[in-house]
């Protein structure tokens, strides 16, 4: 069959099955990038399961000539300039057509508008897994959102890792852990870093299902254990500490370990901060305390703050930013912290006893440290 196919493909659809009962009911064409090299993908579907082929772009016209000799009838493809029809009529003979390319494509327009980390067009397992990527690396529309709240926060880690060639992690009350799984493949596929994670967890059932997951992906240095990072922290050396949603004074404890660890780099994203909370109830503070969600807010606040400034005394650069929470819940803050050869400031630490003292509060991580120093 003779057909001259187009150079620079981005996307395209075969379709049209030349007998009903052939196996393939279509066929998508995809350009994908795995690592640094680029891929066309193409995905032949049945009415319950989909193949995927991953073909240099060189080599993607002569399958796709093959494809609707045996299988298909129309083919549409699609460059950055123009869009191809074919169609081939009962007498075997080819029409085509090109027409001016005025889509908006997605895996282009979003290079344009913005750099993500995780392209779209690039497969990533566990963002299939988690209903937020199609198989074929086009991300769900109503999922765009956490798209790009899983980038921003592979952005903020990408902008403080520097020049590493092996990290150890440890996640913290890693939950159900898609998130571990995308960090995974983010340094070891994107970073090229020799990594080892470990995710921690109290719930038995979260960490086998995990565990199962990680195999399933071949993640081979992606580990979860049941425990706390009180008894991980006493015989590993870690390089990098997460916590997301660590409740409560978990966050703390976390904490805690990793400013006695060294650990380079912290990513806390703290949450269910009753514990300040439950201690405001000084006439002062009447204005703020009988309007629940101002105290909420105000105890979070004055928790966060005391976290902040007790990281920077023991010389951590400490940033602490808004953040769209993954669940889509109200903007919370995450904690960033990077270890810096910087001495103890005790002009911070007499910052951080005054703010105590004036609230006449207990908060866990201080009562940890600074209260705690001989």
């Amino acid at each position: 069959m003779q057909i001259e196919l187009p150079s620079g493909i981005i996307k395209g659809v075969i379709s049209g099955k030349k007998k009903k009962d052939s196996k393939y009911d279509k066929a998508r064409i995809q350009k994908i990038l795995i690592g640094n090299d680029v891929f066309i993908q193409l995905s032949l579907f049945t009415d319950k399961q989909v193949f995927h082929s991953n073909y240099k772009e060189n080599e993607i016209n002569n399958k796709i000539i093959e494809l609707l000799e045996t299988d298909f009838n129309n083919l549409e493809l699609y460059t950055n300039e123009f869009i191809y029809s074919y169609r081939i009529t009962s007498k075997g003979k080819v029409l085509n057509n090109r027409r001016k390319n005025n889509e908006l494509l997605s895996t282009i327009d979003h290079n344009k508008k913005k750099k993500y980390i995780l392209e779209e067009g690039t497969i990533v397992p566990p963002l299939i897994d988690l209903g937020v990527m199609l198989e074929d690396g086009r991300v769900v529309k109503a999922q765009y959102d956490k798209f790009k709240q899983i980038n921003r926060f592979l952005e903020i880690i990408d902008d403080s890792i520097k020049d590493e060639k092996e990290l150890s992690i440890i996640d913290f009350g890693c939950g159900k852990s898609y998130l571990t799984f995308i960090l995974y493949y983010y340094f070891k596929e994107i970073k090229k870093i020799n990594i080892n994670i470990i995710g921690l967890d109290l719930k038995e059932d979260v960490i086998d299902n995990c565990n199962k997951i990680a195999e399933k992906y071949k993640y081979a240095n992606l580990k979860f254990y049941k425990g706390n990072i009180t008894d991980y922290a006493k015989t590993n050396r870690v390089d990098m500490i997460v916590t997301l949603h660590a409740c409560d004074t978990a966050t703390d404890y976390a904490l805690y370990h990793a400013i006695n660890m060294k650990c380079k780099y912290i990513f806390s994203v703290p949450c269910c901060q009753h514990e300040i909370n439950n201690q405001l109830s000084t006439d002062i503070l009447h204005p703020i305390n009988k309007f629940g969600i101002l105290k909420d807010r105000f105890s979070a606040l004055l928790t966060d703050s005391i976290r902040a400034n007790i990281l920077q005394y023991y010389g951590y650069k400490t940033n602490v930013m808004e953040f769209v929470d993954f669940e889509n819940s109200p903007k919370n803050l995450l904690i960033r912290a990077t270890l810096t050869n910087n001495s103890l400031n005790n002009k911070i630490k007499e910052e951080i006893i005054n703010l105590v003292n004036e609230y006449n509060i207990k908060q866990t991580l201080y009562e940890l440290t600074i209260k705690n120093e001989k």
